[in-house]
């Protein structure tokens, strides 16, 4: 399992937007699979490892399959209409990209990457029951409601969304990784007229150079040696919104030609000699300062002032400390329903590190965190045993600033009381009530009533001086 994981790792690269992605074998069976939307199939990835592919999809078959096709070709195919029914019959409707894998000069398998849509933009299941069959719906994009936020210059991005969304220009999203771009752009189309239109992701770091072009701009057949005629991402957004990620990974040459699409509003597939009309909003996103990105030759200029006529700034969750709590309480909540359990919440003391840690990975390590908790804990709480070791061990960045610092014309106890008071400023708010806050520091709650008191007395004598 683990080879077949790192060959998933190397291709697709784990945090890209993919809804699903698969590692099949020479002779056909499922070797790895990975499903990134909860809910979407009425069985888990665990299940289908070991079965062949036509078991798992009977509605394929070396006629109309085209995991087939590069099994016995060796030639990808690239951004074709999924359209098959499982063996459970949940109907799959999508775009999927296939990749054949190489051993040497020895075919020995193939990738896939599934993106998931459907009419509407909803998941469509067929349930069997003896008196047909009955279509549920459950949509999974995100929304301006996804955006968890206290922060005020998070609120303040959620009224420029707001104010985009009814617009047609191009906005380019400016944030670390995993401070939530994809929900930041989901939620710019879904909020546009142009919401019951495809909403296309593509994250430019997972595309190899060669394959760059016929992506987004689509092939004709024979073109060259196993190409099919197929549309490229430009073709399948149309009417909608084409979300670019991480931009700045784009092969600089390559880029020109993406302006050049975006400008005239039209492309020509590889292999083609007609020219096809585009409808397409272009949003996209970048992972570093744009500028800097421009003078080490990462973005073309005239690509960053054609995207950036609106732009946003997503800040890390290190520069939102606010945003922890209500954070990690939405996740909680999402895991307790996912998995059906009553987690009421963090311990004091996880609730501690939670705040005092810098989130590196933010939203998307904060999440990946709580589901991690959820597989180990056993009480009705997370504490700091569920919780990674380096967290829990309380790692701090070693640029961190702290509250308080040595005056030194004070007495030394004068400095142990002013840094006492700070700690409890800086404690006290993390904790539901005393009496949690007092076991989370290791004292008893009149311990802790004594040194509050004793702080406001501090705070009193220092407004005196």
């Amino acid at each position: 399992m683990d080879k077949y994981r790192e060959m998933a790792q190397s291709i697709f690269q784990l945090n890209n937007f993919f809804d699903e992605i698969s590692i099949i074998d020479r002779v056909g069976r499922i070797r790895y699979c990975r499903i990134f939307i909860p809910g979407v199939y009425s069985f888990s990835a665990d299940e289908i490892i070991g079965r062949h592919f036509f078991e798992v999809f009977p509605s394929s078959s070396p006629e109309n399959s085209e995991i087939y096709k590069v099994l016995t070709t060796g030639e990808p195919v690239t951004f074709f209409e999924e359209n098959c029914i499982t063996y459970k019959g949940d109907l799959v409707k999508g775009y999927s990209s296939i990749y054949p894998l190489y051993q040497g000069k020895n075919l020995i398998g193939a990738a896939v990457a599934l993106k998931f849509i459907a009419d509407g933009y909803t998941k469509e299941r067929i349930e069997v029951t003896e008196g047909g069959s009955v279509r549920r719906r459950n949509q999974f994009h995100y929304t301006l409601d996804h955006m968890i936020t206290a922060d005020p210059h998070m609120l303040q991005v959620k009224k420029n969304i707001v104010k985009l969304s009814v617009k047609d220009s191009s906005v380019l999203i400016q944030g670390e990784t995993g401070t939530g771009k994809e929900i930041a752009a989901q939620a710019i189309h879904y909020g546009s007229p142009r919401q019951m239109h495809p909403f296309i992701s593509q994250n430019c770091s997972a595309i190899p150079a060669s394959l760059v072009e016929s992506t987004f701009f689509g092939t004709e057949k024979g073109s060259y040696t196993g190409a099919v005629s197929s549309k490229g991402l430009f073709e399948l957004a149309q009417g909608g919104t084409l979300f670019l990620d991480e931009i700045n990974s784009m092969d600089y040459g390559l880029q020109g030609k993406i302006l050049k699409a975006i400008e005239d509003r039209q492309v020509r597939r590889i292999g083609g000699h007609e020219l096809i009309p585009i409808d397409v909003r272009i949003v996209a996103a970048i992972n570093e300062d744009p500028f800097t990105a421009i003078r080490a030759k990462r973005l073309r200029s005239d690509l960053f002032y054609r995207l950036n006529v609106n732009s946003i700034y997503l800040p890390p969750l290190k520069e939102r400390k606010g945003d922890i709590d209500c954070v990690t309480d939405y996740y909680i909540d999402y895991y307790n329903q996912q998995s059906s359990r009553n987690i009421s919440g963090l311990s004091g003391e996880a609730r501690l590190c939670f705040n005092r840690y810098d989130w590196p990975g933010n939203l998307r390590e904060l999440r990946n965190v709580i589901e991690g908790a959820f597989n180990l804990a056993e009480s009705d709480r997370i504490t700091l045993s569920d919780i990674p070791a380096y967290i829990a061990g309380g790692s701090q960045n070693s640029d961190q600033q702290q509250g308080w610092s040595y005056d030194y014309s004070l007495t030394f106890q004068q400095n142990l009381d002013a840094c006492e008071k700070a700690l409890l400023e800086e404690l006290l708010p993390l904790f539901p009530s005393k009496q949690e806050a007092a076991k989370a520091l290791g004292m008893s709650k009149q311990s802790l009533n004594y040194r509050i008191s004793k702080a406001h007395t501090v705070k009193a004598e220092s407004e005196a001086r």
